[in-house]
C-alpha cells in the first residue's frame, strides 16, 4: 500500500508543479488553488509512504515520478520541446526508479 501511495503522491507532484506554472506566480486563483491542494496531498502522501519505505528510496522515487510526469506534461500539452536526448534522459530516470523499487 505504501508504494501505491508513493506513486500517487509522485503523480500529484506533477499536478502541483504544472499548476504552479499555470498560476503565473500564484497570481491566478484556480491554478493557485489546485497547486495548494495538490501540494498538501502530495507531501502528505509522501510522509505516509515514508513510514514504511526508506527515505532515500522513497524520496528518489517520488522526485523521479514527479520529474518525468511534469516533463511529459510539458512536452505533450505545454509545447515544450521534444528531442531524442530528452526522451533518453527520461527513460534513464524511469529505469532508476524501477531499479530502486526492485532493490527495495
Amino acid at each position: 500500500m505504501a508504494w501505491v501511495l508513493l506513486v500517487l503522491s509522485g503523480v500529484l507532484e506533477s499536478v502541483w508543479a504544472t499548476a504552479l506554472a499555470a498560476s503565473q506566480g500564484l497570481s491566478r486563483l484556480w491554478p493557485s488553488v489546485v497547486f495548494g491542494v495538490a501540494l498538501v496531498m502530495s507531501m502528505g502522501g509522501l510522509a505516509l509512504a515514508l513510514r514504511s519505505i526508506p527515505v532515500g528510496t522513497g524520496y528518489a522515487v517520488w522526485v523521479g515520478i514527479g520529474a518525468v510526469g511534469t516533463a511529459i506534461i510539458g512536452m505533450t500539452w505545454l509545447g515544450e520541446g521534444v528531442s531524442t536526448a530528452k526522451i533518453l534522459c527520461l527513460v534513464l530516470i524511469v529505469s532508476g526508479v524501477v531499479g530502486l523499487k526492485v532493490l527495495h
